[in-house]
């Protein structure tokens, strides 16, 4: 409620009750017992404007909540290309253009991805010859595991470790079976991720030109960082958790394949066992996770009459194995996956929005017409069910099984 409003209702509650009570005082007085009519006259008044004000606040409040309702129905996920475009022409280019390249930083709410829009050649070659961008992953591990907010520098969770099933049907009178949680607490590290970039002061003079080359590159650096410590951070300060330290490890025990099951195992054997070994812990994978080289030798595997077996691999345009979606990531070391329900396993808590910086003062930028643009965020990893996932090198699981 309006805190205008507010004292106002407060103030003419007030003195309704003190106009009652004056009212009773009056009629104990009066030999009848009667109010005097100028005092019902006032209290009725005040009532009168009491409720008009409260009905007043009623209706700005409602106001207030369907604004709020149409906004957020109305709000659409902005790619970090669109939301750059909007600071940049905003105002943040012309701030450094003046010199202030404090009045220049902005933070990025979005999602850090190059969006539909990104076509892969930022500046026209006729303009820039010469210029190469690196490669940009299409899935990056923040699109496989939930995204959340924190306020904190530390995020406390739960690691669940094990379960034991002690639910049955029991007979009448009988003990109940005991199940039991193999629970840690646990904490993740809101840590600083970044980099930085240069880009030359005469491309400032082209907003639309400097919208998609920071677009282009930004995203990719940044996510490459993101990507090395979501997978392999030790966990140590500064670095994250990362996934490739803290997701189960394949065992024979664990997938339920003991050695010498499978005659001539493959890679695609590994992956089964490793399917099985986290459907036997009763979750459902929703992604593979490796580097691009093992992705490419799962495509170049023959059967015995030197036939390609890649329609195991590609079912429709996306890659695929056992209907579960293969993802590759050149953070992930050759010859490692991990396999797993990422979307219940783990989470990425943003405690800072990709920031963008740009600064004229650094190194020889001002004998060589150069601004330094640096872009950071602050995020937190957790790994709240490492049995969800399975982790391990396909040689390793090769040579057990």
């Amino acid at each position: 409620m309006d805190e205008n409003i507010k004292n106002q209702l407060d103030q003419i509650g007030n003195i309704v009750d003190s106009k009652i009570e004056k009212a009773f005082k009056s009629s104990q007085d009066n030999a009848k017992g009667e109010i005097e009519e100028s005092l019902k006259s006032e209290i009725s008044n005040l009532t009168n404007e009491y409720l008009a004000k409260n009905e007043e606040a009623n209706k700005r409040m409602d106001a207030i909540e369907m604004n709020a309702k149409k906004s957020a129905s109305n709000a659409k996920p902005m790619n970090l290309k669109t939301a750059l475009k909007d600071a940049i022409e905003g105002g943040a280019i012309e701030n450094l253009k003046k010199g202030n390249s404090r009045a220049a930083s902005f933070e990025i709410k979005a999602d850090m991805t190059t969006g539909a829009d990104f076509t892969g050649e930022v500046i026209a070659a006729s303009r820039v010859a010469g210029i190469k961008f690196d490669p940009a992953s299409p899935v990056h591990v923040r699109d496989m595991v939930p995204v959340g907010t924190t306020n904190s520098d530390v995020v406390r969770y739960v690691t669940e470790s094990a379960y034991t099933q002690g639910a049955a049907a029991t007979a009448e009178g009988a003990a109940l079976g005991q199940s039991d949680f193999n629970l840690t607490a646990s904490t993740a590290n809101v840590e600083l991720l970044g980099t930085y970039l240069r880009i030359s002061r005469q491309m400032m003079e082209d907003t639309e030109q400097l919208t998609s080359y920071i677009s282009a590159r930004i995203p990719s650096k940044l996510m490459a960082v993101e990507d090395d410590q979501v997978l392999g951070g030790n966990g140590v300060a500064p670095n994250l958790h990362g996934l490739r330290n803290t997701a189960t490890i394949w065992s024979n025990a664990a997938s339920g394949y003991a050695a010498g099951v499978i005659t001539n195992p493959q890679n695609f054997d590994v992956l089964i066992t490793a399917k099985n070994q986290v459907e036997k812990a009763n979750y459902k994978a929703t992604n593979i996770l490796m580097h691009p080289t093992d992705f490419n030798k799962l495509l170049s595997t023959k059967d015995g009459d030197s036939r390609y077996i890649k329609d195991q691999v590609y079912q429709g345009l996306a890659p695929s194995f056992a209907g579960i979606p293969i993802v590759t990531n050149t953070n992930m070391a050759e010859g490692e996956f991990i396999l797993g329900d990422f979307a219940q396993a783990a989470q990425l808590w943003v405690r800072e929005n990709a920031g963008v910086e740009f600064f004229e003062q650094d190194s020889d930028n001002v004998q060589k017409n150069f601004i330094t643009v640096r872009v950071q965020e602050r995020v937190a990893f957790a790994t709240y069910l490492p049995n969800a996932l399975c982790r391990g090198t396909f040689s390793t699981v090769i040579a057990a099984l």
